[in-house]
């Protein structure tokens, strides 16, 4: 029987957001206003696909792209706990349910050489077009109204776990790690036995304690984070049991 380890990934793995360290690219390091105030609620990731095309317009090309991303700093302690994991793989099956995109979550994980500590990424789809533009589009259609429209994570991991089981696959645990708004959804899917890792400070805790205190607590177990050694500690625990 084997853990299953569900990981976010901007302010979980990595300790900055993905999607806005790339205006670091821009002209000025910044966007004009008329684009920074063009996000609506819900819909980023046509926000993102605007940002992409301002940089392509720009001259910012694939390789300084990548080269910026590949900077970003993972978060206190991830390093340790991403290579403990990779380590003991027999017992922990490991995705990441992100709404940042492929091609930067590729070359984060891959200049850092984590990408096999990851069984599947599931995030929206990027690519480079012929022209050298970066283009993303949505993960998926889904009908949840709690979550963005790109990407309901609830049903990425019912998903994951559905096919799973075909497989023959099933998980003595589920531990969801996780920050942000987003990770709520698939958190209220865990059952009594899972456990919920939301960060310290952020989104997701502040929503958890909210249903505990308004008498509608998430099912799972809820320990929380700070450094990503808090989470190798309570894994260790884990595999003690």
């Amino acid at each position: 029987m084997k853990f299953l380890l569900v990981f976010d990934f901007d302010h979980t793995i990595i300790d900055e957001n993905s999607d806005t360290w790339i205006v670091k690219c821009a002209p000025e390091r910044k966007l004009p206003n008329g684009l920074r105030n063009s996000y609506q609620p819900g819909h980023w990731t046509e926000y993102m696909s605007r940002v992409f095309v301002y940089l392509g317009d720009n001259g910012v090309k694939e390789d300084e792209m990548k080269r910026t991303m590949t900077t970003i700093p993972f978060t206190a302690g991830m390093i340790d706990l991403l290579g403990f994991i990779g380590e003991n793989k027999e017992l922990f099956d490991c995705i990441i349910v992100s709404d940042s995109n492929t091609v930067f979550i590729d070359w984060i994980l891959k200049a850092a050489d984590f990408h096999k500590v990851f069984d599947e990424v599931f995030t929206n789809p990027a690519a480079f077009s012929s022209t050298g533009y970066l283009t993303v589009e949505h993960f998926h259609a889904h009908h949840c109204e709690k979550c963005p429209k790109n990407l309901c994570k609830r049903k990425v991991l019912k998903e994951f776990l559905d096919k799973q089981l075909e497989r023959g696959v099933s998980y003595t645990q589920i531990v969801y790690i996780g920050d942000g708004g987003n990770d709520l959804c698939p958190v209220m899917f865990l059952k009594k036995n899972d456990i919920a890792m939301p960060r310290q400070g952020y989104t997701l805790e502040k929503k958890i304690s909210q249903l505990a205190q308004s008498l509608s607590p998430v099912q799972c177990s809820v320990v929380v984070w700070s450094s990503a050694i808090d989470i190798m500690s309570y894994l260790k625990l884990l595999i003690k049991e």
